[in-house]
């Protein structure tokens, strides 16, 4: 009897380090699973780039209301610090992609951005005034533009577009004959046509 159980443990034990072995070769050589250390996920669209789906991109802005003002305001400076840098240093003649890049990150950032009221206000400027990104120029005007359109909501001066190019210096690189300090030409503002809605 003892020999019996031996055997029948030691096959049991058998044909499951050899499903055991099986399942891990298989997966082991499989590239396309997600832990396979060569993963790279792949995705569809033009250029072989990321398409972002519109629900994600026009979803439902979910922070929570911001009730400490002098954060808020700290916030507030930082993000447009950040997004007329950005705007500054867009090509000047961009690509579909860098096009698609930036609209798609204005979208997300008014999503996320950390104060909600913030966050739903910015997100129906969008909705009035989409984002222009053919150029730099039009970009850095179509932010001064909402920007403007925000200052005007709380009541703040309003800001000389024309002079955005010289306000939102990152100062990133030497000066060159001819060029900005960040490398560029001279930033000059121009109109695109109609910003709202198209």
């Amino acid at each position: 009897m003892p020999r019996r159980q031996h055997i029948t443990l030691l096959t049991i034990i058998g044909v499951a380090t050899f499903l055991g072995i099986s399942f891990v070769s298989i997966f082991r050589n499989n590239a396309e699973g997600t832990r396979h250390p060569d993963y790279l996920p792949q995705y569809n669209g033009p250029s072989g780039g990321l398409k972002i789906d519109d629900g994600i991109l026009h979803g439902e802005a979910t922070a929570p209301k911001l009730e400490n003002a002098t954060l808020k305001a700290e916030l507030g400076n930082a993000a447009w610090k950040v997004l007329h840098t950005m705007m500054a240093k867009f090509p000047d003649r961009p690509t579909e992609e860098d096009s698609d890049a930036l609209k798609s990150y204005i979208h997300l950032f008014a999503r996320l951005y950390p104060c909600g009221d913030c966050a739903r206000h910015f997100q129906k400027l969008l909705k009035k005034f989409p984002p222009q990104v053919t150029s730099r120029s039009t970009a850095a005007a179509w932010a001064c533009h909402v920007h403007n359109k925000i200052n005007q909501r709380l009541k703040k001066d309003l800001f000389d577009c024309s002079k955005i190019g010289d306000f939102y210096d990152c100062g990133c690189a030497e000066d060159e004959q001819g060029k900005s300090k960040d490398g560029f030409t001279k930033l000059e503002l121009e109109k695109e046509g109609l910003t709202r809605g198209g």
